[in-house]
């Protein structure tokens, strides 16, 4: 549906440079990377709303690269709502047909359809000045889902949203996916919304694109340790290989098949490391002694930090298995993760 080639885009104080994408049609893609990336750039690009300097966009078979916004069957949502502060919610969401040539009886479906979807036929008589932020953000995406885009581009809508306002849109945008053959593509910071919306995803950085693959390859196989770090692989250790062996510090550590390199990076999730008491002898290959140099509150979790010889590996544990393991700064403890945990690279 989204075919993007060789695209570069020379602005003022930022550029995108060779961009190379390819999206399916009624995918729900996610584009995720740090402030300044590029991310709302692309999407201008796609929607044609900054100029190009050289490439070619595709949605479908038609080069949309020099046609304009209006033309491209393309509507795009930002954070910040942009509804008309003197129509009411049924006028907000209506008037994108008054540039638009939609048949009655289609548009009076797909308003209907979009009211029950995203839950708002009790607020249909009221101006956006009364309004919460969750409700703000659907009336905003039914407003644009109105004109029957071939695509929503979607800019963090859910970024400045109180998180019981985000859970309710997040399960709003996967139905409104679900129940159309519209092509999604979003932008987020978050990666639970990633997780739990889409399939795939692309990290830029600097105006590129670094990886794009599958949610599970990127957040568990990045290649890269740009990437490798901006999806919390927490840790992160330079090695050297032989055979199925890895060497960082003073540590030999094993592997569940051998790299092609000799040398290069391990990487395992903070998740997957389990802490005990004793050394483990099950499946985990891997387990070593060490001691607890710091303790992070993060709320749902901690994050330990563990001194293992010269070497430091970060777990996440939930406040029951901190009690549970007597976990406290300077304690002796095991570090132990499976071979299949480890990321090479």
């Amino acid at each position: 549906m989204i075919r993007i080639q060789d695209l570069n885009i020379h602005l003022k104080d930022f550029s995108l440079f060779n961009i190379n994408l390819d999206i399916g049609r009624n995918e729900f893609f996610i584009l995720m990377g740090p402030t300044g990336a590029g991310k709302t750039v692309l999407l201008e690009a796609i929607a044609g709303l900054i100029p190009i300097k050289s490439g070619n966009i595709y949605i479908g078979e038609k080069n949309v690269t020099k046609l304009a916004p209006e033309k491209r069957g393309v509507s795009i949502v930002y954070q910040d709502y942009s509804l008309f502060p003197h129509l009411t919610v049924r006028e907000n969401m209506r008037y994108g047909l008054h540039f638009h040539k939609i048949d009655k009886k289609l548009s009076d479906q797909t308003f209907d359809r979009l009211v029950e979807n995203l839950n708002l036929s009790y607020i249909l008589n009221r101006l956006p000045l009364n309004l919460s932020g969750g409700e703000l953000q659907r009336v905003t995406m039914a407003r644009a889902l109105m004109v029957n885009p071939d695509i929503l581009l979607l800019d963090e809508p859910l970024s400045a949203l109180d998180p019981a306002f985000r859970e309710e849109i997040r399960a709003g945008l996967k139905k409104l996916h679900r129940d159309s053959d519209v092509t999604f593509l979003m932008v987020t910071h978050d990666f639970a919304e990633a997780l739990s919306l889409s399939d795939r995803a692309a990290i830029m950085n600097n105006g590129k694109i670094i990886q794009t693959g599958s949610m599970e390859g990127i957040f568990k196989r990045p290649d890269s340790t740009f990437v490798a770090d901006f999806v919390g692989m927490k840790n992160l250790f330079i090695a050297q290989f032989r055979e199925t062996k890895a060497y960082t510090g003073t540590l030999e550590i094993t592997l569940s098949t051998m790299p092609s390199n000799g040398k290069g990076y391990i990487a395992i999730r903070p998740e997957d490391i389990v802490l005990s008491r004793e050394k483990l002898t099950s499946s985990m290959r891997n387990s070593f002694a060490g001691h607890i140099i710091e303790i992070t509150d993060c709320g749902l979790y901690y994050e330990t930090g563990i001194m293992v010889e010269n070497i430091i590996f970060k777990s996440l544990v939930t406040k029951s298995a901190l009690i549970d393991l007597q976990l406290v700064e300077g304690a002796r403890i095991f570090v132990s993760f499976k071979e299949t945990a480890i990321h090479t690279f």
